[in-house]
């Protein structure tokens, strides 16, 4: 290689009319290396350097596809850090984020959050969410604890009293137990009228007020026009979307298949059992499922003759050992009233 001064004095002289094989001969070079320092006006060629490939790039276009699918929602990067790592990626989740920040949306401004704690066993949050409306409805129900905030998600078809009821019964086993109040928005199969009988003092539903007696909670309705004060519930319902129904849905979809209740149902479960009631809490800093079994003494137990199978299928003749608990009834009963009052 040439230093600077041998190649300027190339430049120089060639530009005086000096050919190349005199230059030869002065600077004792070769023929390829002078012909190269003129083509470069006498500055060294600089070969570009390969663009190195990124353990990341193989995986990048089925990235971008799966945001496609999932638009106009967003899934997390932990959830799809999880598939391409089945798929054989291995490198770290950062430089996955740093990639998909390109494509993320702005997030909208948060809402300030009115959050207040219970005791355990005291409260439930309760809610539905829904994911498809019209002739294909698709919703899920959903119940966190106030105290634990474990959660029970149950996908179904339609939003009908027995729909709710049956939910409960499954989430009450789900838990362990009953708690003391459940707290709801404004739901049709809940509540009446707001008010009804003064200020505070609200109609419910009797089918659902009497399946509530003998369930032995009461039902509590959260403010008009703030939702937040189930706030426990509400945060969940965002997490669920966002965290497991989108990753499953848009998965679903580029294979040109719609999630059905059945499919979302097995899902679900094992989500709650490996992500969803295993991951440290942002506000509690624990798991709920540990925190659940701290908070199960204090729930109210299920009926008697409760044995692990649905109180639809009790027999009514079946001895009952004597326990202070609240009357329980099966859920056909409620399935009978439900039928004589349409």
């Amino acid at each position: 290689m040439l230093n600077a001064e041998q190649s300027v004095e190339i430049t120089v002289l060639h530009r005086h009319g000096m050919s190349i094989r005199a230059l030869v001969d002065i600077t004792g070079c070769a023929r390829n290396t002078i012909r190269k320092y003129l083509r470069t006006d006498g500055k060294p060629a600089i070969k570009e350097r390969a663009k190195r490939v990124e353990k990341l790039d193989p995986f990048k276009p089925y990235l971008i596809q799966r945001i496609e699918s999932a638009k106009p929602d967003w899934i997390p990067a932990t959830s799809l850090f999880e598939e391409i790592q089945n798929q054989g990626y291995e490198g770290g989740i950062t430089r996955l984020r740093q990639f998909l920040a390109e494509y993320k949306p702005a997030p909208a401004p948060a809402e300030p959050d009115n959050r207040f704690e219970t005791e355990p066993g005291k409260q439930m949050q309760v809610d539905w969410v829904v994911f498809r409306r019209g002739k294909n409805r698709l919703s899920a129900f959903v119940a966190t604890m106030g105290y634990s905030r474990a959660s029970f998600v149950e996908y179904v078809t339609d939003e009908k009293i027995e729909t709710l009821l049956a939910c409960h019964e499954r989430a009450f086993e789900y838990f362990g137990g009953v708690p003391k109040q459940v707290l709801y928005d404004n739901m049709k199969t809940v509540v009446i009228e707001r008010d009804g009988y003064g200020d505070g003092n609200h109609r419910l539903n009797p089918l659902f007020l009497d399946f509530a007696k003998h369930w032995g909670f009461v039902p509590k309705l959260c403010q008009p026009y703030r939702a937040r004060t189930k706030g426990k519930v509400e945060r969940f319902n965002r997490y669920l979307r966002r965290t497991f129904h989108v990753t499953l849905a848009s998965r679903l979809k580029m294979s040109g298949v719609e999630l059905d209740k059945d499919t979302a149902n097995v899902e679900v479960r094992r989500w709650l059992r490996e992500t969803a009631n295993v991951r440290i809490h942002a506000t509690t800093k624990e798991q709920p499922e540990k925190l659940l079994k701290a908070e199960q003494p204090h729930l109210q137990a299920l009926p008697p003759s409760y044995s692990g199978v649905s109180v639809r299928e009790e027999s009514l003749t079946k001895p009952v050992p004597h326990v202070v608990t609240p009357l329980q009834r099966p859920l056909s009963f409620y399935d009978q009233l439900v039928a004589a009052a349409a």
